[in-house]
């Protein structure tokens, strides 16, 4: 065997390798939801999350060992590429494994010399593999009666642990089926079949049924959240219709799935069938394998730029102190770059940020901080950058751009979806608009907070407005954990001199945070923060961040919902009434 092949083959084993230990953390999220073990969700979510590049710099040791003078020799690499592409051809999970390869190929060459015929930056066996493997789904037939369906899948999908109301829960949602979907699928259900993926989902505190309803040529897709009681049961929180409530369930800004997929394409592909306007990159990510959902981004950007002619401009709204961003009109994504000095009074160092960043990547985002994409020396068309943002970057990047004849090499960038500014959305939002945003920001900040993050900056402008109207953070060179503040109430000024002095008379150290100065944020908007005065004002309290550092410190974990509260089922109501009668 020469070294090529072996080398070819010491990669795919590491694959597998990471591939085993990744499905064997989620395959203990089942035992974690039905234990009530939240703190170990967490701590397996980040274990997971860290595992890739692990295993990344344990394989990269082996492969420099066997390789040794060649490591760097790209006709070398040409050859571990073809042997590389025999090997997995019929793999199940080939894209993936492709993936990891690239991620070897880049730890040796330093993100440098990315060409298809080393590594595999388009895939010569397809994007997806149209292999199936096993039962994907459990199929269910509605003519045997709605009741006896909803029984037989909640059967089905039982945990070791009982149902707290098993036939109030069949009621709730059939009602729900009643009023929502019968005048959609033409006031009966006697042909419609279910079709339910085969695994649970599991993330935080909440483990989901995902599956939909065909008839005919009409599809619905649902979700049934279930959620753990305190006395160890387990019940139906709502249902889910309809691909934009399933689409926010997969949401960019929310914590990655564990679910037991031995195939991850098979169910890749069924919840986009769910969900046609979320991108395949995406749903790769919100299952875990989020390096291959860059991969598929990756690809999918390429095709995208090469179909289209617009320029790459400045994106709208109040340039960043830390951050230039940049963006393609045709594209619904943003480039985020660390300037290589931030504007005063913002004083840290590009280490700073990105550690930020990856304190994100390993924390709960609570359906609130956006997911990205970190690119090192990403190649772009230069011709495609417009004059302004040419001069910008050179202005304020300088270190960061490189130009080789028609390519502009960008050495480190993120990548994430892009929103529209909040300060932006405000100048133009109707009332009943001013006020359904100012809740969701007023939320969204609470939300971070109950998930041990403070934003730190909370400026209108440093937070996005989604196309489902969630308000979302994504600025994040100033976010740090919520335990680690010190929140205080501004003293009294003890005299005149004191009250009237242009600075803080009273010491203030760094980790010091007086929320009564959150309404500054609001600065030149008075009709935005009249109404989060109204709806939110106890934010502006110390005492309100001293408690949830309290609940935070003595091991509370909250539920972050990815839907409306109002959709909930009214469980505790109907459980008095059933005990009244």
């Amino acid at each position: 065997m020469d070294t090529s092949m072996r080398f070819a083959q010491t990669i795919l084993h590491g694959f597998e390798s990471y591939f085993a230990d990744f499905q064997n953390i989620t395959l203990a999220a089942r035992p974690r939801f039905e234990n009530a073990d939240w703190a170990g969700i967490h701590a397996a979510s980040r274990e997971r999350i860290d595992l890739y590049k692990e295993k990344i710099n344990k394989v990269s040791e082996f492969v420099e060992l066997i390789a040794g003078d060649q490591l760097r020799d790209l006709d070398f690499w040409s050859a571990v590429r073809e042997h590389y592409a025999v090997l997995i051809k019929g793999h199940n999970n080939y894209e993936i494994a492709e993936t990891f390869f690239n991620s070897i190929y880049c730890s040796a060459f330093s993100h440098r010399k990315i060409r298809d015929e080393y590594a595999f930056v388009f895939s010569p066996h397809g994007d997806m593999p149209s292999v199936s493997s096993g039962r994907l789904w459990r199929s269910y037939q509605l003519e045997v009666g709605l009741e006896v369906f909803l029984e037989q899948m909640l059967d089905d999908y039982a945990l070791n642990i009982p149902y707290e109301d098993k036939h109030r829960d069949i009621a709730n949602i059939a009602s729900v089926v009643r009023d929502f979907l019968l005048p959609r699928f033409g006031g009966e259900l006697e042909n419609t079949t279910a079709q339910v993926l085969d695994s649970l989902f599991f993330r935080n505190k909440g483990a989901y049924i995902v599956g939909k309803l065909v008839s005919g040529n009409k599809t619905m897709p649902f979700v049934l959240p279930l959620l753990h009681t305190e006395q160890g049961s387990v019940y139906v929180d709502t249902i889910l219709f309809g691909a934009d409530r399933v689409s926010v369930i997969f949401s960019f800004t929310r914590t990655y799935f564990m679910v037991d997929a031995e195939v991850p394409s098979q169910y890749v592909m069924f919840l986009q069938s769910l969900m046609p306007a979320k991108a395949i990159s995406e749903i790769y990510s919100a299952l875990g394998y989020y390096k291959h959902g860059k991969t598929y981004f990756y690809r999918c950007a390429v095709r995208h730029m090469e179909g289209t002619r617009d320029e790459f401009i400045l994106a709208p709204g109040i340039k960043g102190m830390v951050m230039s961003v940049f963006t393609l009109p045709s594209y619904d994504f943003v480039f985020k770059i660390i300037k290589d000095r931030f504007t005063p009074p913002k004083d840290m160092t590009r280490a700073q940020v990105m550690d930020k960043y990856r304190l994100v990547k390993r924390s709960d985002r609570a359906g609130r901080m956006a997911d990205t994409q970190e690119f090192t020396n990403l190649a772009f068309d230069r011709n495609r950058f417009s004059d302004e943002l040419m001069e910008e970057l050179h202005k304020v990047a300088p270190s960061q751009i490189e130009e080789n004849g028609k390519a502009l090499v960008i050495r480190h960038v993120y990548v994430e979806r892009r929103m529209t500014p909040l300060n932006l959305y405000l100048r133009s939002a109707t009332d009943e608009q001013i006020h359904s945003v100012m809740d969701e920001y007023g939320n969204a900040i609470r939300e971070l907070a109950t998930a041990n993050i403070f934003p730190g900056d909370m400026l209108l402008k440093n937070f996005g407005v989604t196309r489902h109207g969630r308000v979302v953070f994504y600025d994040y060179d100033e976010i740090c954990p919520l335990t680690d503040c010190n929140f205080r109430t501004i003293p009294e000024p003890r005299c005149e001199e004191e009250e009237m002095a242009s600075s803080p008379w009273y010491s203030v150290a760094p980790e010091d945070i007086f929320p009564e100065e959150f309404r500054l944020f609001f600065s030149g908007n008075s009709r935005a923060r009249k109404v989060f005065d109204q709806l939110h004002s106890d934010l502006y309290k110390a005492s309100f961040w001293q408690g949830l550092q309290s609940e935070i410190r003595d091991g509370q974990v909250e539920d972050f919902f990815p839907y409306r509260r109002k959709l909930r089922f009214p469980r505790q109501v109907m459980l008095q009434q059933r005990l009244q009668g």
